[in-house]
């Protein structure tokens, strides 16, 4: 059994909660980390904001508790909370399951962008990988990716205009997201992830031919059931390395030193930390 890696509680009551799709909630869902616990679902001490995933013990409604298959490493289950339902939920919404092939792009090759290019390949589409410069086309093509665009490189750039039917970006800060449109074919949709707080700088002209811009963010009960299973019967997992906590210094230099350069998600192995 695991818990929902981002939500722990919301208002069952607005249509985006009786869809299922509680990460949408009208009156804000409960969030694991520093949560408000507004809804009235769960008990504990009102007063005290969510502590998040590494607390002694958890209360959270039973909506958001998901059976795991007997068989599904449940070291690489808990960042398929996190980067697994965070990709596949614009995966499943623009119609990546649906059966029709599509050329899809992702944008931004991280701990997300990876997983990303891992589902998007397993569902059978195109994959281009989209990233800055040269320096992550080996790791993209690697995880599956069917092609690679430098957006430093113009001429990558224009071989592959109006070309991709969906670009998840995953970039976490704020960028130039004109030349992205350029590269979606007509009625295509960017799907934006990261949490920017700056406006983008987009005209209206930059829609046409029926160019989309959309955002989204983790996934509610129902799509993050459907993730499980696909994972699951597909083997889609993320890039992991397990630690200890006395190792976590260590990471967070290594996170500091290599940025965005590694696909890795790190597990921390609470029990075997406190040995």
């Amino acid at each position: 059994m695991t818990k929902h890696r981002f939500l722990e509680d919301s208002c069952f009551e607005c249509p985006m909660c009786k869809d299922k799709q509680e990460n949408y909630c009208f009156k804000h869902a409960t969030t694991t980390y520093n949560g408000i616990k507004m809804n009235g679902h769960i008990n504990g001490n009102l007063d005290i904001h969510t502590f998040g995933g590494y607390s002694n013990t958890y209360v959270c409604h039973q909506r958001f508790v998901f059976k795991l298959p007997d068989d599904m490493p449940l070291e690489k289950a808990g960042p398929l909370f996190c980067a697994g339902i965070t990709m596949f939920e614009p995966l499943y919404n623009h119609g990546a399951l649906e059966g029709k092939k599509m050329n899809i792009g992702i944008a931004g090759i991280g701990g997300l962008g990876t997983m990303g290019i891992k589902l998007a390949n397993k569902m059978g589409h195109t994959v281009t990988a989209i990233s800055s410069s040269e320096r992550k086309k080996d790791l993209a093509l690697g995880k599956g990716a069917h092609n690679y665009v430098a957006m430093s490189n113009k001429e990558s750039v224009s071989g592959n205009m109006a070309s991709l039917n969906l670009i998840i970006d995953t970039v976490p800060v704020h960028h130039d997201i004109k030349p992205y449109m350029s590269l979606l074919a007509p009625g295509g949709t960017l799907v934006l992830l990261g949490a920017v707080a700056k406006d983008y700088d987009l005209s209206l002209m930059d829609l046409i031919p029926m160019r989309n811009v959309t955002c989204s963010v983790v996934g509610g009960t129902r799509v993050t059931k459907e993730m499980v299973k696909f994972c699951h019967e597909n083997e889609v997992y993320p890039d992991i390395d397990i630690i200890t906590a006395d190792k976590l210094n260590d990471v967070w230099g290594e996170l500091q030193k290599v940025g965005n350069a590694s696909s890795t998600r790190y597990v921390l192995d609470i029990k075997a930390s406190l040995k």
